[in-house]
Parts: C-alpha cells; sequence; structure tokens
C-alpha cells in the first residue's frame, strides 16, 4: 500500500511551519538542501518531508516564503526539467544571481550558511 503524503495538519503541519520558517531565513542570492532545510528546523533526515511541505505552499504563502531558494543535494532543481515550475524556478534564482552550470548549481558557492556573519566587523 502506497503511503501518501501528509497534510498540513496535526503534527505535519507544526513541522512544516518549522521549515517555512528555516526557509524564510535564506537570503537573497543563496539556496539550501532540502535535507539542510530539514536538519535546521530540528528534523535531519526529512528531506522529503521539506519538498512535500514546499509543493503544498498556496500562492499566497508562496509569496512569504522563498520555496525557489530550496534545491536538491546534488545542487539540482527536483521539479521535472520540462515544467513550467522547474522554468519559474530557475529563473527565480538566475535573477537573485545564482549561476547554473550544466543544470547545477556549485553549492559551495551558493550554499546558504547560518552559521557564517555577513556583517563586517562584528566576527572576531
Amino acid at each position: 500500500m502506497r503511503r501518501l503524503p501528509p497534510t498540513a495538519e496535526g503534527e505535519a503541519g507544526s513541522r512544516w511551519r518549522l521549515f517555512y520558517d528555516v526557509v524564510e531565513q535564506i537570503p537573497e542570492g543563496m539556496v539550501a538542501t532540502y535535507g539542510q532545510v530539514a536538519e535546521l528546523a530540528g528534523f535531519k533526515g526529512h528531506a522529503r518531508q521539506v519538498g512535500y511541505a514546499l509543493a503544498a505552499l498556496s500562492e499566497a504563502r508562496a509569496e512569504d516564503v522563498p520555496w525557489h531558494r530550496v534545491i536538491n543535494a546534488k545542487g539540482e532543481i527536483s521539479l521535472r526539467t520540462s515544467s513550467s515550475g522547474h522554468r519559474i524556478q530557475e529563473k527565480l534564482l538566475e535573477a537573485e544571481g545564482i549561476v547554473f552550470r550544466q543544470g547545477r548549481i556549485d553549492l559551495r558557492r551558493w550554499r546558504w550558511d547560518p552559521d557564517a556573519r555577513d556583517d563586517a566587523g562584528s566576527a572576531p
């Protein structure tokens, strides 16, 4: 029997809100992986749940949650290449200055490090 993704109600909904809180912190011009978002939200190993949560965003909520900044661990957009969603995500990331090479993003360059300080002079 195939298991269906949970809805945004109950425990899953609380978890999803934590995922959204993390995604809202990803700065413009940076990306995070599904696994990174799950781990930062306190749910290491639940990358797929992050995908379910982002896919379930309403159009209105998607304006507040920068879903397009979440990609897979290979540095690729997870949506099918031929889908309109893939093209939209790619265009949104490119508009933020992120560069794709052969359909991939260099995670060494573009991956968000939440522990890094971006305000000059405040780090020892």
